[in-house]
């Protein structure tokens, strides 16, 4: 019997491309993403390894330091009881998103985009891509200065952010982020009061507003999807119409500025119905969504039972519209109030610690679909 010849070694170096080609990790690695050795010491059993984070001042764990803008939170008193001191956190100590890592048993906090040392192992466990002032929509927030719009934050997680992370697990998006992140966003605040609250959008009603928020959130939503999301949490906008710049924008207001928590509102019942939608039209995913504006609402309407006994003015010393500002953010080295545990509000519109401890573990632990719905965080990552 003639021997058999090997293939020529065209043959094999086409062989070779074609394995290359559909499968450019080795099996194993492919099934298995590494996560070895990349400062996880939560244990084998924890199926969350990070979180990925969108929106605007609530979640951004200081993106805007590297942006030439006015919201900016980088400074005393900011941070005040922080271990980091002022980071660009919009509160006096963690905001959300650092307490639903905690409670994720992520090993540390998640860096922001803007800086350059988030690469490398670093982008691991979940990155943070919000901007203070942004909005849903492109063009909302350019009143403050530069801003990076919810949808430039997501083609900072396509074109930068994932192919790092590909890079350093050792395997695609597809068998990489479904079971092992949770993708927050956190926006639409601002869009309403940078954007259709000025005198350019008053041919808009609220509901086409509002309505083409929402499309455009559903848009972006499924982006992300597309690039291998899965489990998604959505948080409501809070009651800004409740916050002490919004009341002394408006001093002849009884409580709070009706007209605004009118807008979120609507805008919330939205955000529910669009959580819906999308777990029909994407059942391999899971959309929830956080309602603080009915948590936060709760503790302002009696705010004693919280732990709180003020609910309507700023912790710290807030620069004012007749000395320049806009009511919002904190003086430069100003005063902090010394009770900052019992304050529902730092600064004119961002909460305190305390009330986004009571945020993150409702959105954590609640079973009341009124205060997360339709499962709470806990279920998600487990799922």
């Amino acid at each position: 019997m003639a021997k058999q010849r090997s293939p020529p070694p065209s043959h094999l170096l086409l062989l070779l491309l074609i394995v290359l080609v559909t499968c450019p990790y080795p099996p194993h690695v492919r099934a298995n993403c590494n996560f070895q050795g990349r400062s996880d010491d939560r244990g084998p059993n924890s199926k969350v390894k990070g979180m990925f984070v969108f929106g605007s001042s609530l979640v951004d764990n200081g993106n805007n330091n590297f942006l030439d803008n006015m919201a900016k939170a980088n400074y005393s008193p900011y941070g005040i009881d922080f271990p980091l001191g002022p980071s660009g956190r919009f509160t006096n100590g963690r905001n959300v998103v650092d307490l639903l890592g905690e409670y994720l048993a992520l090993p540390s906090l998640i860096p922001p985009f803007n800086d350059p040392s988030t690469k490398g192992l670093k982008v691991v466990h979940g990155v943070d891509f919000a901007s203070g002032g942004s909005g849903i929509l492109d063009d909302t927030g350019s009143i403050v200065g530069q801003v990076t719009s919810l949808s430039q934050q997501i083609r900072n997680f396509e074109e930068s952010t994932l192919p790092e992370l590909e890079a350093q697990v050792g395997c695609r998006s597809g068998e990489l982020l479904p079971d092992n992140y949770v993708f927050l966003v956190g926006a639409g605040s601002n869009d309403y009061t940078y954007n259709y609250y000025l005198s350019a959008n008053a041919n808009l009603t609220l509901q086409s507003f509002t309505a083409n928020l929402i499309s455009s959130l559903s848009l972006q939503l499924q982006k992300l999807h597309g690039l291998g999301g899965r489990k998604f949490v959505l948080l409501a906008i809070n009651p800004i119409g409740c916050s002490p710049s919004a009341k002394a924008r408006v001093p002849t207001s009884i409580g709070c500025v009706q007209v605004l928590n009118r807008a979120v509102r609507l805008f919330n019942v939205e955000l529910k119905s669009l959580v819906d939608d999308l777990n029909a039209k994407l059942p391999d995913s899971r959309f929830i969504v956080v309602n603080s504006y009915k948590i936060v609402r709760d503790i302002i309407k009696n705010p004693a039972s919280k732990g709180f006994n003020d609910s309507t003015t700023p912790c710290c010393e807030v620069l004012s519209f007749a000395e320049g500002g806009n009511g919002v953010l904190c003086k430069t080295g100003g005063r902090a109030c010394a009770n900052r545990s019992s304050h529902v509000f730092f600064d004119g519109l961002h909460p305190t610690e305390a009330v986004n401890v009571q945020i993150a573990t409702k959105a954590f632990l609640s079973a009341r679909r009124t205060e997360v719905y339709p499962i709470n965080v806990k279920r998600l990552a487990e799922a």
